[in-house]
């Protein structure tokens, strides 16, 4: 039975939740529920990568042309970063469980919507569909997890998901290379995640049992609405700026303006306005954090910003098929999965991560530094090594922040931190998708151009944006197009090489906190018993009720804090009693 009090003011510290007591969940528990999540997160992963080599088959098949290229991916970012803050902060307030569930279900929409596209604006609208379900599964994994196992253990299960990570980059472009190649044609890659949400939809549904949170709640949808807004006229902006309109021109000053005012209007909503605010403003006070999400930002910038375009070099500059090109892939995701889950499984025995951060984010930095020298007459070998130095260091360091600042994150909070780096590191993603477009666009344009008046070839429609079958074209004008693409991508990893630089400045400066050991932090509120004249609340798990669904209380469940010096640390996966002793349930 377990008697819990009201809640003090809470005034600047998060929103106390009650927590039904749930037994501690062994490894292989943890392992069977995360089978699904891991899953969930193959969906995400590979709903990007599978259709990564089909791109410029597509754009040639619908008549898009660079900009519809570029705008596929961003779509899909778009929708992911503008809504992962509100998936998070979903996630503290209901079923963590159903909510999962619905982002596949959305997912799953979008994807059949995309596998019928009859033109480019169809395709462009069904990827900001699947985006709005990838930006869930993103948010939703890690919260889920860290709801599960302490921030020591949560390193080794982060490693999984690292792998998971690894598996769906390779396998992807390599299913999507093969399918486009095979008489189903690019339109089979939108069809390849379904029966896998499907799957995962099941194992979902069998295998994840997790403690409910009951408490009164209120959606901050003000909040929500102008964070979405901001976002995406800034992503609008960044994205068409240089071609449906000059960077310095009224249009772009205009944009820039509205997005800037909705940003700031949302910034105060969250601050002042909204009881449950969708991004805790609180949550910036913490110095970790701060940094780890400038940190996430900068790496999306670079590692999505100049890597989407990999694919298209190697098919334009290097003349290869969508199936070779993903062969290609393995050089990066093979250092990926490595320091994924070595450096994860590491960092759980000895609770230490700064390091692995710090040297993830050199080799990154030295990583684009090195592809930025790149050519269409470099060997591939030497684009198959630094390819892997990116993995090398991008596998040490995206999981990691999110558990740097996960460590220092109460509970209550747990979602809308974890979809706060996600959102930042996405935001970043999708910035530097839409400005390296457009700054690939330009410049294979400007090269075309020049070329083709060398030549003594009428320019006229030749550097419009257009993406060409390469294997159709004339010799001469062939050999262009593969130079000024390779040239091209060269400067992209160039471009990229401040912010991988500026990302490792970032956790250079964070303060190692060895990782704590309890799913709660320290300062947190636990239940304890109060007297008996106390209204009580009971906990009563119905007839019928199984270990593995916690009961609801009959009543809304409530918490009095108890002074930090009186808790003991549980053991890893342990959850406290009422008492404050350890319960090995």
């Amino acid at each position: 039975m377990t008697q819990l009090a009201d809640p003090p003011s809470s005034g600047s510290s998060a929103p106390e939740a009650p927590v039904v007591a749930a037994k501690a969940m062994t490894h292989r528990e943890v392992l069977e529920a995360l089978s699904g999540l891991l899953l969930a997160m193959f969906v995400a992963m590979v709903s990007s990568t599978v259709v990564t080599n089909a791109l410029p088959r597509i754009v040639a098949d619908l008549e898009g042309t660079q900009t519809g290229y570029t705008w596929v991916v961003v779509a899909t970012l778009l929708t992911m970063t503008a809504t992962t803050p509100l998936w998070g902060k979903l996630a503290d307030l209901y079923d963590k469980k159903i909510l999962v569930q619905s982002a596949l279900v959305i997912f799953t929409i979008g994807s059949l919507i995309a596998a019928f596209a009859p033109s480019m604006e169809v395709l462009i609208g069904a990827r900001a569909v699947q985006g709005l379900g990838v930006g869930g599964l993103t948010a939703l994994v890690q919260v889920v997890i860290a709801s599960m196992v302490s921030p020591r253990e949560r390193g080794r299960y982060s490693g999984y998901i690292g792998a998971v990570f690894a598996l769906a980059t390779v396998s992807g472009p390599l299913i999507g290379g093969v399918i486009v190649d095979s008489p189903l044609g690019w339109r089979g890659c939108f069809f390849v995640p379904i029966p896998i949400a499907a799957l995962a939809l099941v194992v979902l549904q069998r295998r994840l049992h997790l403690p409910r949170v009951t408490r009164q709640v209120s959606i901050d949808w003000l909040g929500a609405m102008l964070i979405v807004g901001g976002v995406s006229i800034l992503l609008v902006w960044v994205s068409l700026a240089g071609q449906q309109y000059d960077w310095v021109s009224a249009t772009s000053g205009l944009l820039v303006a509205v997005g800037v005012l909705v940003i700031a209007a949302a910034i105060y909503v969250e601050g002042r306005v909204a009881t449950e605010p969708v991004i805790p403003l609180r949550l910036f006070r913490d110095r970790t954090t701060v940094l780890a999400t400038i940190a996430s930002a900068m790496i999306g910038v670079a590692m999505f910003g100049s890597t989407v375009y990999l694919s298209q070099y190697f098919q334009l500059a290097r003349g290869m098929s969508p199936t070779e090109a993903g062969l290609m892939s393995i050089a990066m995701v093979g250092g990926l999965l490595v320091t994924s889950i070595v450096t994860g499984r590491v960092i759980s025995s000895t609770g230490f991560w700064k390091r692995y951060l710090v040297g993830g984010a050199l080799l990154t930095t030295v990583g684009f530094a090195l592809l930025a020298t790149i050519d269409d007459t470099t060997s591939l070998w030497v684009v198959g090594g630094f390819m892997a130095l990116i993995g090398l260091g991008i596998g040490a360091t995206m999981q990691n922040l999110v558990l740097a600042v996960q460590n220092n994150t109460a509970q209550a909070d747990m979602g809308a931190a974890s979809a706060t780096v996600a959102f930042f590191r996405s935001m970043g993603g999708a910035v530097g998708v839409s400005a390296l477009g457009a700054l690939l666009n330009h410049q294979v344009s400007d090269k075309l151009t020049e070329g083709l008046a060398r030549l003594g070839i009428d320019a006229a429609g030749q550097g419009d944006g257009s993406i060409p079958d390469i294997t159709t074209l004339p010799a001469p004008v062939r050999d262009l197009y593969q130079q000024a693409f390779g040239e091209a991508t060269g400067h992209l990893f160039l471009v990229a090489v401040p912010f991988a630089a500026i990302a490792l400045l970032c956790i250079l400066a964070i303060k190692e906190v060895p990782l704590r050991t309890t799913v709660d932090r320290d300062d947190e509120p636990v239940a304890t018993p109060v007297s008996a004249q106390d209204e009580a609340v009971e906990a009563v798990a119905p007839a019928g009720t199984t270990s593995e669904e916690p009961a609801r209380p009959t009543h809304a469940a409530r918490y009095v804090p108890e002074e930090p010096d009186a808790r003991r640390a549980a053991p890893v996966g342990h959850h406290r009693s009422a008492t404050g002793e350890d319960d090995p349930r």
